[in-house]
């Protein structure tokens, strides 16, 4: 079973920071400090969304009827969205 990658200290809340990444392959180790992409410091959801969004060629005409919401239902969502990706890459 896969464990989901957190991204938010589960202390004091603040964004987590990557410190290693290997490969399964040939064991190799790479160390460091790296900062999560915009992306994966998004909640499941709005990051089942956007993937959704993309694979709609970015029609909220086809998120609407895929989801049976309504265009400016779907609209909005998409809004709420990108305010928490710009909150994200600009926490300040």
């Amino acid at each position: 079973m896969l464990k989901k990658l957190p991204h938010l200290c589960p202390s004091c809340s603040s964004p987590l920071n990557v410190t290693a990444l290997s490969c399964g392959n040939c064991n190799t180790e790479v160390r460091g400090e790296f900062e999560l992409p915009p992306l994966a410091r998004l909640e499941p959801d709005d990051r089942i969304f956007i993937v959704d969004f993309v694979k709609s060629s970015g029609s909220l005409k086809l998120m609407a009827e895929k989801m049976k919401l309504s265009y400016p239902t779907v609209r909005n969502m998409l809004d709420d969205v990108i305010a928490r990706l710009n909150k994200v890459e600009n926490p300040n």
